[in-house]
């Protein structure tokens, strides 16, 4: 039976709705979310919106449903909690009932350039800029009647006003994120922060992909014109989309991707940029994206009468953000596909300020850094994140991993070793101080440094080995002080940078005796080494 505006839905058991908008376009969504109150537009063309009280991922309502099919993969855990089938079909009824005669807006979409890797998403949304967020953030064809031959491998259906009831739900609060491997099924409800759509499809991918021999990693990907691709690995807020989106590169994609036998590949199909304090001068492609028609600001301040933003205002939260599709970049590969990497970079920002900004790992430190993910939770990306805190999440990425980070880390080493990977650590957070006391390493010293890395001008520099860490630092970059290469240096009290080092190597140590007994010992020699 061909759909129609008012059928279709049924298999997901959406009945009795009042109307259903397929795969709308960018200004159709527009006009959708102006006349229902969703958003402005603001000076030349954005539409800024409002998530409400969420205005970051919420983590402690993400579930995994416990079925027969995924119970012995999933690394359970407070990363990956379980809900039972009983309580999601006693949820999923209610929402079902919930959404009778109400409209919902549909995108027919892809997670994955691979044709080879690639899942089919439907993501059915409560709100019209929800909408346009999956149409900005996931992989689109250009088939307005896509929809007539489209049989998804897995559908999100995104209900903001639906709240669960913990008590009968099993849930933590009235928020809900919950992934149904086994009816290939997304449900999301109690947040209005659209970040969860693209998340939860990154599970899944965390999911499906390794069953394929494909590393599924939480990175950002670019490629020089010599074909040089370079993996930046990180969490929000440690520098991925920024470095990534560089005017002499051009970016496959800011956020998630896989990487396969023939080379790395974008999940998405748009980018997800922190834009607070964003600056026009150091990172112009960015600022001129928030200031494009198709682009959605969210919790960005708007003059009521000018319709003009201020993106250093944070008064609403400091994890205000841009999603906007690849397509508003300068520079990107169009079929968003690179080659085997030449460099990763694993970003970290340290709190407590006593890293390098750069220093070079061998195999061994590379996977035990891999494994640690080692960075700070930065203020406004998750609830009740007020100041940067340090934390340990694996694979830089651990609230998306699905099975053990050892898992991720075997298929990582392969494909480093296989194609002789050149790994490095950068750390974007403070020097001279910790938090409260020192200061941001400058975005130009963090650029020039990564230049040098993609240019080979670090690869046969001198370097010194780090007492601690065992990694190697070099004495020499172009354009960047001695004083800030050597992270000593830049603290007034030298005792107290050797013992704040000292407490880090510990927290390392500490951290990984969780993993210890599912990693090979050869990681475990990329250990710090403690030097009483």
């Amino acid at each position: 039976m061909s759909k129609t505006e008012f059928s279709g839905l049924e298999e997901h058991g959406l009945v009795n709705l009042a109307r259903i908008h397929w795969n709308l376009t960018t200004p159709q969504l527009y006009e959708e979310a102006v006349k229902r109150r969703e958003g402005l537009i603001a000076h030349l063309g954005p539409l800024v919106v409002r998530t409400g009280h969420h205005t970051g991922r919420s983590p402690n309502d993400k579930f995994i449903v416990d079925t027969d099919d995924v119970r012995k993969d999933v690394y359970w855990g407070s990363g990956n909690k379980a809900i039972s089938e009983e309580h999601f079909e006693r949820l999923f009824h209610r929402l079902q009932a919930y959404l009778q005669n109400k409209e919902v807006y549909v995108q027919e979409c892809y997670a994955g350039a691979d044709e080879r890797h690639r899942l089919k998403v439907r993501v059915i949304t409560e709100y019209a800029w929800h909408n346009l967020f999956a149409r900005n953030m996931f992989i689109r064809e250009f088939d307005l009647n896509i929809h007539e031959s489209f049989t998804p491998d897995f559908t999100v259906i995104d209900v903001p006003r639906f709240h669960a009831i913990p008590e009968i739900d099993g849930t933590n609060s009235e928020t809900f994120i919950i992934i149904n491997f086994k009816k290939r099924l997304v449900l999301i409800g109690g947040t209005s922060y659209a970040g969860e759509i693209k998340k939860s499809i990154f599970t899944v991918m965390n999911y499906l992909l390794p069953k394929e021999n494909v590393l599924s990693m939480h990175c950002s990907a670019n490629v020089g014109n010599s074909d040089d691709v370079a993996l930046f690995f990180g969490l929000s807020g440690t520098g991925k989309t920024t470095l990534s989106t560089d005017p002499n590169r051009y970016l496959i994609g800011d956020d998630e991707h896989g990487w396969s036998d023939e080379g790395v590949f974008n999940i998405e199909g748009g980018c997800y940029a922190k834009v607070i304090r964003l600056s026009k001068e150091a990172e112009p492609e960015i600022y001129e994206c928030t200031r494009k028609f198709g682009t959605i600001l969210e919790n960005v301040t708007l003059d009521s009468r000018t319709r003009r933003v201020d993106l250093d205002d944070d008064s609403l939260t400091e994890n205000t953000r841009a999603s906007y599709p690849l397509s508003h970049l300068p520079r990107v590969v169009k079929d968003s596909k690179g080659g085997h990497p030449k460099n990763i970079i694993f970003l970290t920002y340290d709190a407590f300020g006593v890293l390098p900004p750069v220093a070079k790992l061998t195999f061994n430190q590379a996977m035990y850094h891999f494994i640690s993910g080692y960075t700070a939770k930065v203020a406004g990306t998750e609830r009740g994140v007020k100041e940067p805190r340090t934390t340990f999440s694996a694979c830089f990425g651990a609230p998306f991993m699905v099975y053990h980070p050892a898992v991720y880390a075997k298929l990582l080493g392969e494909k480093v070793k296989k194609y002789d990977v050149d790994c490095w650590l950068i750390n974007t957070g403070l020097t001279g101080g910790p938090y409260g006391v020192g200061t941001r390493f400058k975005i130009q010293h963090t650029r020039n440094i990564v230049n040098s890395i993609l240019d080979g001008k670090l690869k046969n520099v001198e370097f010194v080995e780090d007492d601690i860490f065992g990694f190697l630092v070099p004495k020499y970059a172009p354009d960047v002080p001695e004083d800030v290469l050597n992270p000593r240096l830049a603290w007034n009290d030298k005792n107290a940078y050797d013992e704040t080092k000292k407490r880090l190597a510990r927290e390392f140590i500490e951290n990984m005796k969780k993993f210890e007994d599912n990693i090979s010992e050869d990681i475990l020699k990329g250990a710090p080494k403690l030097v009483d």
